[in-house]
């Protein structure tokens, strides 16, 4: 993992909007949107389009990652809590 990935991790143990991400972190937008992909490659990350509303198809985030929320899964809280 990242330091990056880890990060970005520590923000999502609730659903958390792009905005709340990017001003937390105080990262331009490529850094932020290429931690983000590679967190839901792996399986880490959820995106969503509302807080109930989960994307299950494939998203480019760098085309619409701002619009979308962001929740750690179960095992992506594993793999943060495991180093």
């Amino acid at each position: 993992m990242s330091d990056e990935e880890f990060d970005v991790l520590d923000e999502l143990y609730f659903v958390q909007t792009y905005a709340f991400l990017q001003e937390t972190l105080a990262w331009e937008d490529k850094r932020l949107l290429d931690a983000l992909t590679s967190l839901v490659e792996k399986g880490w990350v959820k995106c969503f389009t509302e807080p109930d509303q989960e994307c299950f198809e494939t998203i480019n985030l760098q085309e619409v990652g701002k619009e979308l929320l962001y929740l750690a899964t179960k095992k992506g809280l594993m793999a943060h809590t495991t180093l």
